[in-house]
């Protein structure tokens, strides 16, 4: 049995170590209609595992098998679907830039157009109409449409390339109403005015492009505003890197062509090209873009260093490690970038009515310009109210609702060193109402010092360091540390293994070693944080000094003042684990805890209707962040790509957290507005449309606005001031 469980866990992890994330940027999406299209595209082939399109950012992220499919077929079955796309480019902000100046001279060629026409149109229709001669009438309507033709003709190529690609695939889009009305109202004046007829909408056509188009400009420009964190990150990556040559020259190469073994120089003022170890130099690193920490990190040979962070001081010579896609920089904005592309419950509820919506706007169309029929309407008069409906039942406000506040909310919480990973995290984190912090490296620095008061057991520190530097647990990371300082050279154990919650154990060289609590290896109890023993050998304790963080006891007081319910569970002695709790002011805490016992604790919070937020460093609290209603971990930038945890975050404060949970509450609140502003707007306006009170220009500037009004909307989440309000209140 345990041959064959070891065998699928093999072939799980082949599986997954074959797969790959791209992010494609697909400027054509414009609706929700086109996410369901593109992914469903993607989903057919062979190898894709995942595909999540975000109309906010026109991106669309795909997990596929690279042995079974290729970027290559992946753009190509999107080409033939009518979205041309292509690999996300660093240059991602510029390619949106470029879009809203495509529009711009088509903007104004709409409104120059617009204007001379409806310079006739008054002419016609003032009040001297009447005594004007039918031929100088008809020369007006003739001089109206030589100026309209073109000018829609041009002014609506970025509808119209979209509706054709739409109908070519078989499919609809929010462009395909939108060009029918354009269509359908420049036709019907043409063939009004071949027939010397007085009801010509050459105006309203032309104008009707000309606020649409300012409306599209306007997204354009909001889209860019709003563009994700991840996308401002990997914009951030050096461009260029001074590589050092075996004969010690320089020469100056792309940043792409850099690989793990290369030595490259990096000056003060410049960024680090790659992730890698200083071998020369002190200086100072700004690593705010990845930590969210402002405070400069002094750095000397043996220093890690991080593709994205800034020298603030003296020269480097830093040996790469991880360049391009493999540096700590691109894992994080990789994770970034599946956050801002996931589906939490929101977004799947206004995708579902986006999609049900989009065929209805041609139902409702189509019954608006039979019904008026019906009731002995003017066929024009029936066509122009249908024409109306076609553009304002446009989905798009209700597509954009919860996309937008996710992308700006995704975008707020890293500039505070905050990582939201679970599809669904945002939302789960604004139904919190109780916190469970772990002790040691999160209610603590987990900067554990030793105390040695004069007198340490050198050779028994030099063998606990050597086999607790297997582990990454903040006691054994410090006991390593500690052996270190004392000077002492340790040997590599191997063969050791780790029992979370208990300690090390290992039988390198035949004898049987432990490092953990007193309880693992056998000793009595006493002032000791870890302890260390030999078979056959007395016990040798190691006390550790860990302070809390610097805003821990005032991060507890403003959670109780909201009304979380706050306790503390660790693993730590009883007399740490109580101190710890005065300190922060914390009266519900346990010491001493097992794993299961966490998790046990977690469940029963659970039996009670409470909602528990986990905050643990992700080793030993695995079990417990997983039960949790959500959870969050500190974590050091090493570990960030490796915590299992909803959210990360970086730094020396516990703020995060409470950013974090406030931050949830308004997202969730921006979002139910959003919500209410599209079905609002829908609300009022179709009908209106359907009872023949709305006209085409109306109609498109209604549409324009309530997409920018949802998305401006959104963006107020970047700069909102937050605060934390109690429990079954707004923020």
């Amino acid at each position: 049995m345990e041959a064959a469980l070891d065998a699928t866990t093999v072939t799980h992890e082949l599986k997954a170590a074959t797969r790959q994330t791209v992010v494609l940027s697909v400027p054509t999406i414009v609706c929700g209609n086109c996410i369901r299209s593109v992914e469903n595209t993607l989903r057919t082939l062979r190898g894709v595992e995942a595909a999540r399109a975000n109309l906010t950012t026109r991106r669309v992220s795909v997990v596929f098998d690279p042995a079974l499919n290729s970027m290559v077929d992946l753009t190509a079955a999107l080409e033939r679907a009518g979205f041309p796309s292509a690999l996300l480019a660093d240059d991602a902000e510029t390619e949106q830039k470029a879009r809203v100046s495509e529009l711009v001279p088509r903007v104004g060629v709409a409104g120059f157009a617009a204007a001379n026409i409806m310079l006739f149109s008054v002419s016609v229709w003032s009040g001297q109409a009447s005594d004007m001669d039918s031929s100088v009438r008809e020369m007006f309507h003739w001089l109206s449409a030589l100026i309209a033709l073109p000018a829609v003709a041009y002014a609506g190529q970025p509808f119209f390339k979209s509706a054709l690609a739409a109908l070519k695939s078989g499919r609809l889009n929010m462009d395909v109403p939108i060009s029918l009305g354009v269509l359908l109202a420049t036709g019907m004046s043409l063939f009004q005015t071949m027939r010397n007829s007085d009801q010509i909408y050459f105006d309203a056509a032309v104008t009707l492009l000309f606020f649409l188009l300012i409306g599209r400009a306007l997204d354009e420009r909001m889209r860019t505003k709003a563009r994700g964190a991840a996308e401002n990150l990997l914009g951030l990556r050096a461009k260029n890197a001074t590589l050092i040559e075996s004969d010690q020259t320089t020469k100056v190469i792309s940043a792409s062509q850099i690989k793990p073994g290369m030595i490259i120089a990096v000056a003060a003022g410049e960024r680090v090209a790659g992730d890698g170890e200083v071998i020369s130099g002190e200086s100072e690193i700004d690593e705010s873009l990845i930590s969210g920490e402002t405070r400069p990190r002094a750095v000397s040979t043996g220093d890690a260093v991080y593709a994205g962070t800034v020298n603030c001081g003296g020269a480097l010579r830093v040996r790469i490690t991880a360049a391009e896609e493999n540096t700590l920089l691109s894992e994080i904005g990789r994770m970034m970038l599946a956050a801002e592309q996931s589906r939490g419950r929101y977004v799947r509820l206004a995708d579902r009515a986006s999609r049900l919506y989009a065929p209805a706007v041609h139902v409702l169309a189509l019954l608006t310009f039979t019904a008026w029929m019906l009731i002995g309407a003017p066929w024009d008069q029936a066509l122009t109210y249908a024409i109306a409906v076609l553009i304002i039942t446009c989905p798009c406000a209700l597509a954009l609702a919860v996309p937008a506040v996710q992308v700006a909310a995704m975008s707020r919480l890293f500039s505070k060193g905050v990582i939201v990973k679970a599809p669904d995290g945002l939302e789960r984190l604004a139904e919190i109402d109780c916190v469970v912090f772990d002790k040691t490296g999160t209610l603590t620095t987990g900067e554990l010092r030793l105390e040695t008061n004069g007198n340490v057991d050198t050779v028994a520190l030099g063998r606990a360091g050597a086999i607790a530097g297997t582990s990454k647990h903040p006691y054994a990371q410090a006991l390593a540390k500690a052996a270190r300082e004392e000077g002492i050279r340790a040997h590599a154990v191997d063969d050791v293994r780790e029992v979370p919650g208990s300690g090390l154990i290992t039988a390198s060289g035949g004898l049987e070693e432990k490092v953990g609590s007193a309880a693992w290896v056998g000793a009595e109890e006493g002032l000791a944080s870890i302890w260390y023993r030999a078979k056959g050998k007395p016990a040798v304790g190691f006390d550790f000094i860990d302070e809390p963080r610097k805003d821990a006891t005032s991060c507890v007081s403003e959670l109780q003042r909201s009304g979380y319910l706050v306790s503390l569970l660790s693993g730590d002695r009883r007399e740490a684990v109580e101190q710890t709790a005065a300190v922060c002011g914390i009266e519900g805490w346990a010491a001493e805890v097992r794993p299961d016992q966490k998790l046990q604790t977690i469940e029963a919070l659970k039996a009670r209707g409470l909602k528990a937020l986990m905050v643990g460093d992700g080793l030993n609290d695995a079990p417990a962040l997983a039960a949790g209603h959500a959870s969050l971990s500190p974590a050091s930038a090493i570990d960030i790509a490796q915590n299992a945890a909803d959210a990360v975050f970086q730094g020396e404060l516990l703020q995060p957290v409470i950013e974090t949970l406030a931050l949830a509450k308004a997202a969730r609140r921006l979002a139910l507005q959003n919500f209410a502003i599209a079905i609002i707007y829908n609300s009022v306006f179709v009908p209106l449309a359907m009872l023949g009170y709305v006209t085409p220009l109306i109609a498109a500037l209604a549409m324009s606005g309530s997409s920018i009004t949802v998305t401006a909307n959104a963006l107020r989440l970047r700069s909102m001031k937050l605060h934390l309000p109690e429990i079954g209140t707004s923020p």
